[in-house]
């Protein structure tokens, strides 16, 4: 049976590299990326659908088949004003879990933070954790919900100061056992091959990843 994956925020550190493991293996025949504008990448499975994403529902029809992988989110140096940073990181990707529920889509998967929590004073935090209950509410019937800890790997945009706790991770790293293990920095390929390989096991309900079972799955 032909699989379809529907990937939105394919241009993100983890986004791409789902990306480049969705279209190099055999287990999807398409590969649907929402984009806000298309990139230069060319191959026989990928098809790109150029979206508002404040009006998604104009583009319901398309999300569907076997997989949902939502990687969207902002950071508050692109995204200073807290309404829009919400609207990326919250309103995104519910909407478009709220429309894979209605279409039937078998699996939602979900690129949340470490840490979430939706009674946290603290904004990020706070509203990663309502994303995810609000996202549970949805009624999708197999949800992944992944927190990694600091991700490491090639991005597009600059980040001095992610670059200097990058190097400082890799100090902290070995002594973080135990309890403290999923603190630990991880790359973000190996959230992308968590994300492809729990996607190809036929699973229901909700699954809330930490970052050390990240590593375990990928």
């Amino acid at each position: 049976m032909a699989n379809k994956a529907v990937l939105a925020g394919a241009s993100g550190l983890i986004g791409s590299k789902l990306l480049d493991v969705l279209l190099g293996h055999d287990y999807y025949d398409e590969v649907i990326v929402l984009v806000r504008n298309e990139f230069p990448l060319k191959h026989p499975k990928l098809v790109q659908i150029r979206v508002d994403f404040d009006d998604l529902e104009k583009h319901a029809s398309t999300i569907t088949g076997h997989a949902v992988f939502c990687c969207l989110g902002s950071t508050r140096k692109k995204t200073p004003n807290l309404t829009d940073y919400r609207k990326v990181d919250h309103d995104y990707p519910l909407q478009l879990a709220q429309i894979a529920s209605k279409n039937k889509v078998e699996q939602y998967h979900l690129v949340s933070a470490l840490g979430a929590n939706a009674r946290s004073a603290n904004f990020y935090t706070k509203m990663k954790g309502e994303t995810e209950e609000d996202i549970i509410n949805a009624g999708l019937p197999s949800l992944h919900i992944y927190r990694p800890a600091l991700l490491t790997g090639d991005r597009q945009e600059r980040r001095t100061g992610e670059r200097i706790f990058t190097l400082i991770m890799k100090v902290i790293d070995p002594i973080l056992v135990g309890s403290l293990k999923k603190y630990q920095s991880i790359p973000a390929a190996t959230v992308a091959r968590a994300m492809f390989n729990q996607s190809m096991k036929q699973l229901e309900g909700v699954f809330i990843y930490p970052s050390d079972e990240i590593k375990n799955l990928s």
